[in-house]
C-alpha cells in the first residue's frame, strides 16, 4: 500500500508543476515605445 501512495502522490506532484507556466511567446514587458532595451526580445 505505501508503494502506491508514494507514487499517485510523485503523480500528483508532477502533474501540478506541469500545469504551471506561461503560455505563447514572450513579450517585452511595458508599452512597445517605452522600450529601451538594446536589442531585440527573443520569440521563443
Amino acid at each position: 500500500m505505501r508503494p502506491v501512495a508514494a507514487l499517485l502522490l510523485c503523480t500528483a506532484l508532477a502533474l501540478g508543476l506541469a500545469g504551471c507556466g506561461k503560455k505563447g511567446a514572450p513579450e517585452a514587458p511595458g508599452p512597445g515605445n517605452r522600450i529601451i532595451y538594446p536589442r531585440t526580445y527573443p520569440t521563443e
